[in-house]
């Protein structure tokens, strides 16, 4: 089955809207208008990636509020709510869906790649569960924020389109303002998505599914011979790929449930996530994740409970008999472990400076990892001022300030100068290697709900754009806001983060 056209959209219209996802059948979602709010305003729109998007700047200038807001439905849209299920923190449910989302449509970029649009907080939908399918303003700046921070630190992610406030309230714990997101995505389909249709037997649109996902996701497998098990096994590799990136940059996901891993390998649904100050592997900031589930360390092994929960939905297209499926799928899922080590391992080998692979590296790795988990030390600048090191020792002695007993770090240090002496002696271009994959600037917990304070008690969103434009570029040195590379001071601490439904 192919539902994908041979040709993009009209570059004229305000959006060039091609959707494929509409033409699969009907069971795949659900036709929903966005419900109108009280007085739109757009709070930020994203140019550069409007641009990327081949959108009509002048026409989203002029309409953005009303577009973005769900109060204006823009030409060729085919607005939609997708059907999935989920196992949430291991307990399955087999009707989820897009309870505050509204898929818009789909436009081909300008790169060619085929990106979904979708308004976060529009309204109901038939999934809402009783819920009144809106967003509060917080969640919405803090996907913004931490999206877009994550596209330039390199990681596959959704992007933020743009962000609107409603003019009206949203009730939760207290009355909150209410706002809609923006969010673009290579596509929308989970994990969960397989598992609605294969938890109703519905083996036809699982193979549906499948189709439709490798066209648009993985081409290249059509000419494998066996697709369907290319498809597993590509799924895993950019998911462990995707994983060990996070835990590069410290980066707690909080809610890995299956209804928020997605087939494309991108990172999505920034509820309750959070970078690490302090090292620490066993680290949750979910205010619901209770027994540690998505904790830091816990995030590879979760990624791949969720590829065994994909591999239960697609077992029957893998081979002819029972056994010879379950066996070539085990094998598949067998392998993940060592596809994620090695992506993990090569991506810290380049965060110490390393360019070579040495049979030690992987012992020299956990032990400093072990020493900052001792000595609190900060994750992100660790790493960023251990750069300063391998370009001049005299640097030691600001990295060793972050370790509570800063003599535990010399050790540590002679052995890894010492691994640094059997590769060419290049200090400038070793330090200028390790900046690149090293960031000075992330999104820290405590400046992102700044922002969110400062714009949802006084309307003011200057912090906003200030952290946007900070996380912009967090791998350059920025003299003037070294502010936001600090940690947080005592008393400023974010300890626990909400998924904001």
């Amino acid at each position: 089955m192919n539902s994908l056209p041979p040709q993009p959209g009209s570059a004229t219209a305000p959006f060039p809207f091609d959707n494929s996802y509409a033409r699969l059948p009907g069971n795949f979602y659900a036709r929903v208008e966005p419900t109108p709010v009280a007085e739109p305003w757009l709070i930020k729109l994203n140019r550069p990636l409007a641009e990327e998007l081949r959108l009509d700047i002048e026409a989203l200038e002029r309409d953005g509020a009303a577009i973005f807001s769900g109060n204006m439905v823009p030409a060729g849209a085919e607005p939609l709510a997708m059907a999935y299920a989920g196992h949430q923190f291991g307990t399955f449910v087999s009707q989820l869906g897009d309870g505050r989302a509204i898929l818009l449509g789909e436009v081909v970029d300008r790169n060619g790649k085929r990106r979904d649009i979708q308004l976060k907080g529009p309204g109901q939908t038939p999934y809402s569960r009783r819920g009144d399918g809106r967003a509060a303003l917080g969640p919405v700046l803090r996907e913004y924020i931490v999206s877009e921070a994550m596209h330039a630190l390199g990681v596959p992610t959704t992007r933020a389109l743009a962000a609107t406030v409603t003019g009206q309230p949203v009730y939760r714990e207290q009355i909150l303002p209410g706002a809609v997101f923006t969010r673009v995505a290579a596509s929308h389909i989970r994990v969960g998505t397989f598992q609605f249709f294969a938890a109703r037997g519905d083996m036809e649109s699982v193979k549906a599914l499948a189709d439709y996902v490798i066209d648009r996701h993985y081409p290249e497998l059509k000419a494998d011979e066996n697709p369907y098990l290319g498809l597993l096994k590509s799924v895993a590799e950019r998911q462990a790929a995707l994983i060990a990136r996070w835990l590069h940059i410290g980066f707690i996901h909080g809610v890995m449930n299956t209804d928020n891993m997605t087939i494309s390998g991108e990172t999505i649904d920034f509820g309750p996530c959070a970078f690490m100050d302090a090292y620490d592997p066993k680290k949750v900031f979910s205010s619901i994740d209770q027994f540690g589930r998505y904790a830091y360390a816990n995030q590879p092994a979760i990624g791949q409970w969720n590829l065994a929960r994909l591999a239960e939905t697609l077992v029957t297209l893998f081979a002819p008999t029972a056994d010879m499926a379950v066996n070539l799928a085990n094998d598949a899922l067998g392998a993940y472990g060592a596809i994620f080590q090695n992506h993990w391992l090569d991506g810290m080998r380049r965060k110490i400076g390393l360019s070579t692979a040495e049979e030690g590296d992987l012992e020299l790795v956990h032990a400093l990892l072990a020493l900052m988990h001792k000595g609190g030390a900060d994750f992100t600048l660790t790493f960023r001022r251990l750069a300063a090191s391998a370009e001049d020792a005299g640097a030691d002695a600001e990295l060793a300030k972050l370790f509570q007993a800063p003599e535990a770090l010399s050790p540590w240090l002679a052995d890894w100068r010492r691994r640094l002496e059997r590769e060419a002696p290049r200090p400038v271009e070793r330090a200028a290697a390790m900046r690149a994959v090293n960031p000075a600037f992330i999104p820290r917990n405590h400046r992102v709900e700044q922002a969110i304070e400062a714009a949802t008690e006084n309307a003011d969103f200057s912090l906003f754009e200030a952290l946007l434009d900070v996380t912009s570029k967090p791998y350059e040195d920025q003299p003037g806001h070294a502010a936001y590379a600090e940690p947080p001071q005592p008393g400023e601490e974010v300890l626990q983060t909400f998924c904001g439904t």
